[in-house]
Order: structure tokens, then C-alpha cells, then sequence
């Protein structure tokens, strides 16, 4: 056993210096720039930025009243529907119901189709983990040890896909847009795919590799409260069928509050519909499958069109305003009490 004195410094021995080099860096010794705070500088930067979020501010709020929306609840429309799907034995049966609106103005331009709902919390943290990426990465993952549960498995062992929460209140009403012109009835043509990001479908979101669809999901079951399978949920375009279908992508994006709205569809601006939605009478043609009356809920399509900030929402404008603002008067502040220390400073001085 060595002694512990042999690791102290003996004598003749050297060791290299535990010093930093005599360096200008090393020895924080290089030239710098420490600004002065003169009242010309400081009320011109008050002044600038408050000008700057003024103008940023009033043009964002500008540009979102400048869209043109439509927003319909048909919670109340469909009552009847919305009583069949209190009871969860009927989840089976379909039930339908229509809605009438009117259009007094022209649409034109890009229209979007979005879906709302209102007091529907999904920021509670067990729910926002309720979800495997692996097995939505198609990979073949124990979901027992993921954080699904209780939507993991079946009580005869056969593993749900896809597993969790999120996955399993996924919003299923099926809306059709029908336009009503000289006693005709003509269906608005809607696009299903295209709506969620590149990198959803190219890397976050990724079907078991197999020959088809069906196969790869052949040992596996639909969640619970789905009235269908996941490799059904396009039966037309194989590409948007299974994890990477459009609806199932953006519905696993949480929403941070109780009120929000997803994209669902967007009219395809073909034969009448090419320079937007004309003004007349439209029908919503809804599947009624979404039950929001047990936690208090509501239902909303919206119909809307965007602009290059966006869609309409006036928050982010409305904060430029307020910074804007606040720091204009906080130039005039600053002003007011310069203006009057420099009187009494006089006044001494004589």
C-alpha cells in the first residue's frame, strides 16, 4: 500500500504552472467598448422601439381583421345526435345531421376548413405523454412499457394501434361542404392531404414497413372508442392511410388551451369554386361522431381564409401596441422628469 505522502510534491521536483498564459485574452486584458447611457441615447432607443412596435403592431392587427371567416356551432344543431352519443353503447350507430348557413359576400382567395372545440383540455401533462413516438415511428416497440396506459392493450393481449390518450380522443365527425344553387345541389370539392407539415410525414410519423397497409397493422387493434382501424382511415389514397394520415397527424399536436381549432379540409378551387367560395346558401352535411356534452363542450366549423400573417387572430398585434406604447410613454416619462430636474438645477444655480 503506497504511503500518502508519496502523492505530496518531493523535493526537486517540478510541476507545470496551474496559471494562465500571459496572454491579453488569458489575462482579460484586450481593449473594450463600455457604452455611455447620455439622456439623448436612452430616449431615442424609448422612442425608436416604441415607434417600431406601433407600426409592426397596427399592421399585424390590420392584416388579421382583413380576413374574411364564417364561424358556425352546431352543438345545439345536432341535439339530437348529441344525445344518441351520450349513452357509449351506441357507439356503433351513425347518426347525421345538416346545417344550414348563408353566405352574403364572396370568398375569395385560399379557403380553409377548420374544426373548433371548446372546453376540451389537452394540456394535462398525463395526457400530453400519453402516446409512444416509437411505435408512431413504426417501429416494433413493448407499448407496455411506454406511457399509454391504460390504452395499451386489450384484455386478450392485443396491443392497440395507435396506443395512448391523444390517439384515442381523436376528433372523427366527418364534415361535407354542399353548395345550394337554383334549386341544385352541388358538393364542394375539399382537399384531405397536404394539410400537415413536411417534417410530420417525412420524419416524425412512419407506417410498419410491410407490403400494404392492412398487413402491417394485422396483429394489432383500433383503440377504444374508434369506430374504425387505422389502416382504414383513408380507404382512397394509401399515403395518407395509418399513422401518417393528415387528420390523425394534426390531431396528435396538443393544443395549450381549452379553445382551439385544427385544420381539417381545404376547398379545392376547381369549376365554381376556382376564385374561392361564392355567396349563396351552403349545407354542412355532418357525421355526428364526437361526443362533447359530458365535459360541457362545444363544436365549431370555420370556415377562413389567410393573409401573410396569418390567420385572424389580433393577439400578436395587440402585444406590439401594448410594447409600443409602453415604451413611447416611458420615453415621455423619462422626458418629463429630465425637463424638471434641469429647472430646479437652474433655479439653484442662480
Amino acid at each position: 500500500m503506497k504511503n500518502k505522502t508519496s502523492f505530496l510534491p518531493q523535493e526537486g521536483e517540478t510541476h507545470p504552472s496551474r496559471c494562465p498564459d500571459n496572454s491579453a485574452f488569458k489575462q482579460q486584458k484586450l481593449p473594450a467598448w463600455k457604452p455611455q447611457l447620455t439622456l439623448e441615447t436612452v430616449l431615442s432607443t424609448f422612442f425608436l422601439t416604441g415607434a417600431f412596435c406601433l407600426s409592426v403592431g397596427v399592421c399585424l392587427i390590420l392584416s388579421a381583421n382583413s380576413v374574411r371567416e364564417i364561424q358556425i356551432d352546431y352543438s345545439d344543431r345536432c341535439s339530437d345526435c348529441s344525445k344518441l352519443r351520450e349513452n357509449t353503447s351506441n357507439w356503433n350507430k351513425e347518426c347525421h345531421c345538416f346545417v344550414n348557413f348563408t353566405l352574403k359576400e364572396d370568398i375569395l382567395g385560399d379557403v380553409f376548413m377548420y374544426y373548433g372545440l371548446q372546453n376540451f383540455y389537452q394540456n394535462h401533462r398525463r395526457y400530453m405523454v400519453s402516446r409512444s413516438d416509437a411505435q408512431l415511428l413504426g417501429q416494433n416497440v413493448n407499448i407496455q412499457k411506454s406511457y399509454c396506459a391504460p390504452f395499451t392493450t386489450y384484455q386478450n393481449g392485443t396491443p392497440m394501434a395507435p396506443c395512448g390518450a391523444i390517439a384515442n380522443s381523436m376528433f372523427n365527425d366527418t364534415i361535407d361542404l354542399f353548395y345550394n344553387i337554383n334549386s341544385s345541389v352541388i358538393q364542394v370539392p375539399l382537399l384531405k392531404t397536404g394539410n400537415s407539415w413536411w417534417t410530420d410525414k417525412n420524419v416524425k410519423f412512419h407506417n410498419p414497413k410491410s407490403y400494404n397497409v392492412s398487413s402491417a397493422f394485422a396483429e394489432t387493434a383500433r383503440p377504444p372508442y374508434w369506430q374504425k382501424p387505422v389502416y382504414l382511415l383513408d380507404e382512397e389514397d394509401e399515403k395518407n392511410n395509418g399513422y401518417v394520415n393528415d387528420d390523425f397527424i394534426i390531431w396528435m399536436r396538443v393544443s395549450a388551451f381549452a379553445t382551439f381549432r385544427n385544420l381539417y379540409r381545404r376547398v379545392s378551387r376547381v369549376r365554381q369554386f376556382a376564385d374561392g367560395l361564392p355567396a349563396g346558401n351552403y349545407t354542412f352535411h355532418i357525421s355526428y361522431n364526437f361526443p362533447v356534452s359530458r365535459f360541457k363542450g362545444r363544436k365549431h366549423v370555420i370556415l377562413s381564409t389567410v393573409v401573410w400573417s396569418g390567420g385572424s387572430n389580433p393577439f400578436l398585434g395587440i402585444a406590439y401596441v401594448v410594447s409600443g406604447t409602453a415604451a413611447a410613454l416611458t420615453g415621455f416619462v423619462i422626458t418629463a422628469i429630465h425637463l424638471k430636474l434641469r429647472k430646479k438645477k437652474t433655479y439653484f444655480q442662480k
